[in-house]
This record gives structure tokens, C-alpha cells and sequence, in this order.
């Protein structure tokens, strides 16, 4: 498979001489579609036990999150240098004070060489960028812009509470400044034809973004999607389909863009649709078995004229 797509493990390792571990931590910071600032019951699809580690909890304090996290990924894999992902809601979703913080936390552990940050594109501003591009200089800083679609009649359906052009917004202020962009989004919404969620390789590819995830949508319990799903069904993706679905995309995302997700995996007590059967590993050897029949490698259908 090596050379197939640009993957984000073998990004880290050429770029730093060695295997960078992620270490998963909640700072307990919430989510403008949370706190009753644009909703309270999050966007339709949204529930974090769908994808937050057990051991991510918002209660246990950040650095012994951190501290357990290395000691674990230390004595399991004998690793030394770690990337701190704050994951779960929206991490740039506080005080520019509360947020050096947290980042600064993370960052005076021992083999932390870097943030991964997820958030969303409403809730950055100048003051904050200034902080993450300070914290740049020094440290890799990766921050992860949950788009979800470019399509603001998708946007709309899953109660994002923003539209697309916000997500240029915050990809235009947080270019230059040294901090790496990525996106994440869904594939399989209701309100999207195949065709349509293909085209978003094209959009994305002639964006300045560095790093991408990709993952199929899940309808999970206590959620609203749920809700409607139960009451009305919609088709979601058959596992066969999905993997055609990731090559042709893959094909058509310039190769500049590492890939740091596929597809995702929430725990079967919760997931309603779709049903696969197949554990994350088998997912992964069936991705990279359809990627070699077909000869497919990224870019291959790039229409990219960012390089």
C-alpha cells in the first residue's frame, strides 16, 4: 500500500524520525450548539460516547489525562513523542486565558511535541489564531476544522449553526501563520447525492488545507438524528459501497492532503445504522485491499491547480 494515499502515521514518522502517538484528552470545554448559545442538543448527529475514548473524561484533571496517557502509550509501545488531541466538543470554545492554559499544559509535558485541536470555524477569532500561531513557533500545531459539508442545505439539515462560507473564513485567517489546517467531514448525508459528496474532493483539494478525516455517517442512539432515522429511514452507506466510495474520492483529493481518517466506529451498544460487522482492523485491511485492485492512488483524478 505504501505510496497509495498520503497517510497521516507515516507523515508524523517522516517528519518527526520516529512514531508520534496521539494522547486523547477532554479539557471540558463545551460547544456553542450546546450551551444555548445557537442549540442545546448539539448538531443532529451528535453524541461524543460515539467516538471519545473511555479514559477521556472531562472530570479526571487535563494533566493527569495527559500523564496517564504517556505512561500508557510509553510502557505499551515504547513511545517518546506524542501529539495531545483535544477532542471532544470544541476546543478553541473559551477565553483566549483558559485556552494558553490548557495548551500550555499539554505542552510543558515531557515528549509532547505538538497540539491536535478540534474545533469549529465559528468559534475562532484574530485573538485566538495569534495564540496558536505564537504556540507554532515552537511546537507542531494542528488545528482540525469540523466542516462536516460544504453544502449549506446540509449544514442546515444537521443543525451545524454555520455556513460554508464560515468555514472559508476561518481556513483564510488561520493560513500563513504557521499553524497546519484540516477538515473534517461526513460522508452519506441524507441531503447529498454521491455525486455531490464526491465533489468535495475537488472543493477541498484547492483549499489550503494540509489534513483531512473522512468518515461515513452513523446514526447513533439519544441523538435527533436517531429520532428522525427511527421514524423515517434513509439509506446510509453498505459497507462494499463505502469502500468504492473512499477510492473514488481519495482519487480525486489532491495528494498534498494527508489523510488521517477513513471512517469511523462507534461502539455497536449505541449504533443504529450502518451495520457493518467488521472490526476496525478488518476495515482497514479491506480499505487498503480495494485501493490495491484498483490501482488507485491519490490525486490520480485531481483537478488541482494549488500546487
Amino acid at each position: 500500500m505504501a505510496g497509495r494515499y498520503n497517510a497521516f502515521g507515516p507523515w508524523l514518522r517522516k517528519r518527526f524520525g520516529t512514531i508520534v502517538y496521539k494522547v486523547n484528552v477532554d479539557a471540558g470545554f463545551t460547544c456553542p450548539n450546546r450551551d444555548g448559545t445557537l442549540g442545546v442538543t448539539g448538531c443532529i448527529y451528535c453524541n461524543n460516547s460515539s467516538f471519545r475514548p473511555s479514559e477521556c473524561k472531562s472530570e479526571i484533571p487535563l494533566s493527569k489525562q495527559i500523564r496517564d496517557g504517556i505512561t500508557y502509550l510509553s510502557g505499551r509501545y515504547k513511545a517518546s513523542k506524542f501529539l495531545v488531541y483535544f477532542q471532544p466538543y470544541t476546543n478553541t470554545y473559551a477565553s483566549v486565558n483558559e485556552l494558553a492554559d490548557a495548551y500550555g499544559q499539554a505542552l510543558a509535558e515531557p515528549g509532547v511535541i505538538g497540539l491536535a485541536i478540534g474545533t469549529r470555524p465559528d468559534c475562532v477569532d484574530p485573538e485566538k489564531i495569534e495564540l496558536l500561531q505564537s504556540l507554532a513557533e515552537k511546537h507542531f500545531v494542528l488545528v482540525e476544522y469540523g466542516l462536516q459539508s460544504m453544502y449549506d442545505k446540509s449544514l442546515d439539515y444537521i443543525l451545524r449553526g454555520h455556513d460554508y462560507q464560515t468555514f472559508l473564513d476561518a481556513v483564510e485567517m488561520t493560513t500563513g501563520k504557521g499553524i497546519h489546517i484540516g477538515a473534517h467531514i461526513i460522508a452519506g448525508l441524507p441531503t447529498e447525492t454521491l455525486d455531490e459528496t464526491l465533489a468535495m474532493a475537488d472543493e477541498l483539494s484547492n483549499l489550503p488545507i494540509g489534513f483531512l478525516k473522512i468518515h461515513q455517517l452513523q446514526i447513533v442512539k439519544n441523538t435527533p438524528l436517531a429520532t428522525a432515522y427511527l421514524s423515517d429511514p434513509f439509506p446510509t452507506f453498505a459497507y462494499e459501497e463505502y469502500l468504492d466510495f473512499l477510492v473514488n474520492f481519495v482519487e480525486r483529493l489532491s495528494p498534498e492532503i494527508v489523510l488521517q481518517r477513513f471512517f469511523a466506529t462507534s461502539p455497536d451498544a449505541i449504533l443504529i445504522a450502518p451495520i457493518w460487522g467488521k472490526t476496525r482492523q478488518e476495515i482497514i485491511i479491506d480499505i487498503e485491499k480495494r485501493f490495491a485492485e484498483r490501482k488507485a492512488v491519490q490525486g490520480s483524478k485531481c483537478a488541482c491547480y494549488r500546487h
